[in-house]
């Protein structure tokens, strides 16, 4: 991130010391207000540090520290704003994409109460709803892998990353403490995150300051998948004859590395490695460098091109949002990777929000969806707006080649 940003650390000895000037005054030195802005929490500086500190949850708390100034009721305004936003997108786009039995599999409280203790708590977080066949297929591949589990998530079991960016730490802690407690209460012995941003906010902000002692811990679902992958390979029965380049970021919970372990393991599947940087630990991590994401997607679309790869798979679902139109222009597809996954397994589910999203046009979008809508009685004054902002509005790079060209000629 210094390189990507032209931060100076050659003195990080006082980068550091302003951080911690932040967190204690509010306020720092210019290059370390620009690296709390602009830290994309790969978290490598865990690892790295000597003493024991979680460089990333300082960063984290500056964060929140430039805030403290802020009104009290405009930080919880802002904070509610977040998450009314968040629900309205999530609530919207994955009723126009799925049935009622779909939905009723991704909602909490479809287990009877007198059900045996799930091996697992799946925990989709709340945005991945917005492409819910990614979230179908991973429980496609555990149903397979003969996992009772207990799903967990969107709007109601949120983790309270919203109204902790806005500077409402006490809500965002009352909001994550409420999902942890829900998920203690299924006595399940592991919880599976899919989504890096919830794992980060309850395995580093709420769990810690839990007085009880966490029984499961928080494991990313991919590092599970790959740590399975002995019982995953009898699966794979049918070959997947592409060449796949992977749409890679940083991050020290490893899980591209178990994502190109996956899907090494596919039949007839060729990894190409588009030696492209990893950068943040999604997509939206790169929210205070949005000149870099841009570059980034500019740069990897030709790099996937010029390797020849029939499949740009993603990772994440912000990442396949932003990326999945593009399909259009280049000659290649543009999955999620469990898409591949569920193709060897015999598990299809149809990308129904980049078929919307490819279209374009909001009142194309809206015709296409009048069932769903109906169905679920959306207000199509709603659908439209929610499909303007939270559908074609997510796009660092503009479709169109030439644009992909102009992104880069900026860079240069």
């Amino acid at each position: 991130m210094p390189d990507l940003t032209g931060i100076d650390i050659s003195d990080s000895a006082s980068v550091a010391a302003g951080v911690i000037e932040i967190l204690q005054t509010g306020a720092g030195p210019e290059a370390a207000e620009r690296w709390v802005s602009a830290c994309s929490g790969s978290g490598h500086c865990i690892d790295a540090c000597d003493d024991g500190i979680n460089p990333r949850f300082m960063v984290h708390l500056a964060r929140l520290a430039r805030k403290r100034d802020t009104a009290e009721d405009a930080v919880r305004d802002a904070g509610k704003d977040n998450f009314k936003k968040m629900a309205r997108a999530v609530r919207v786009l994955s009723r126009l994409q799925l049935k009622p039995d779909d939905l009723a599999r991704l909602s909490r409280g479809q287990r009877s109460a007198d059900a045996p203790v799930p091996d697992l708590v799946f925990y989709t977080g709340c945005n991945v709803l917005r492409t819910p066949h990614i979230a179908l297929l991973c429980l496609d591949v555990m149903d397979q892998l003969d996992i009772d589990y207990a799903v967990y998530g969107g709007p109601s079991d949120c983790c309270g990353i919203l109204q902790m960016r806005a500077g409402d730490a006490g809500n965002a802690g009352r909001q994550g403490e409420r999902t942890v407690d829900r998920f203690f209460g299924t006595g399940a012995a592991k919880v599976l995150s899919w989504c890096p941003t919830c794992q980060i906010q309850l395995g580093e902000s709420v769990l810690p300051a839990q007085e009880a002692e966490d029984p499961f811990g928080m494991t990313m679902f991919v590092n599970y998948l790959a740590g399975r992958l002995d019982d995953l390979r009898p699966l794979l029965k049918h070959p997947v004859n592409k060449r796949v380049g992977l749409h890679e970021h940083a991050g020290a919970m490893g899980i591209t590395d178990a994502v190109i372990t996956i899907l090494k393991a596919i039949p007839g599947l060729e990894y190409v490695d588009l030696e492209q940087p990893r950068i943040g630990y999604m997509c939206t991590a790169l929210s205070g460098a949005p000149g870099v994401r841009k570059d980034w997607h500019a740069e990897q679309l030709q790099a996937a091109e010029a390797a020849g790869v029939t499949t740009l798979a993603g990772v994440y679902h912000a990442c396949h949002r932003d990326l999945c139109a593009h399909e259009k222009e280049w000659p290649f597809e543009v999955v999620n990777f469990m898409e591949l996954l569920g193709e060897s397994m015999g598990i299809h589910r149809p990308d129904l929000f980049k078929r919307l999203k490819m279209m374009q046009d909001v009142d194309a979008i809206i015709a296409d969806s009048a069932a769903q809508i109906d169905e679920y009685g959306l207000d199509t004054d709603e659908v439209r707006d929610v499909v303007l902002r939270n559908l074609l509005g997510e796009q660092s790079v503009p479709l169109g080649r030439a644009a992909n060209s102009e992104t880069l000629e900026e860079h240069a």
